[in-house]
């Protein structure tokens, strides 16, 4: 009887999708192909489904949501790694994103993701540049 709950019970924690650690410099960008390297910089969407899709840097993360994803509903989290928490991966919707040509990235649209608000202005007052929360830069890559 105890073998069948644990059983049922290790069924349901299956079922339940989670966020994957990106293994840099071996996992490859579903949208662009090359090498994830930069933990400053990689990004991962987890469906309802648990399906995950790593990228190598927000851009490419943004790009595959456009092209691929009919909506957000249909995921469970989307994540990224950012310059003041390097590898750790944080819900998009908790990040600022400064756009600053002073400021490269992995795919040359100059997009840094930050998790600290505070942060992301300090960056913006030396370098110049917008910032945007999730919601705000979605709009901008679609021009």
């Amino acid at each position: 009887m105890n073998i069948y709950l644990l059983f049922a019970f290790s069924l349901l924690l299956g079922c339940n999708p989670e966020s994957q650690p990106i293994n840099y410099g071996s996992d490859m960008c579903e949208f662009c192909r090359m090498s994830i390297v930069d933990q400053r910089f990689g990004s991962e969407i987890v469906t309802q489904k648990g399906k995950i899709y790593k990228f190598d840097a927000v851009e490419c993360m943004v790009n595959y949501l456009k092209d691929r994803i009919e909506h957000e509903s249909r995921l469970k989290y989307i994540l990224t790694n950012t310059l003041d928490a390097p590898g750790e991966l944080i819900d998009v919707r908790e990040c600022r994103f400064l756009i600053s040509k002073n400021m490269p990235s992995p795919m040359g649209m100059f997009i840094n993701p930050f998790k600290d608000t505070t942060l992301a202005i300090s960056n913006q007052v030396e370098n110049s540049g917008i910032i945007h929360d999730w919601t705000s830069l979605q709009g901008e890559l679609k021009k």
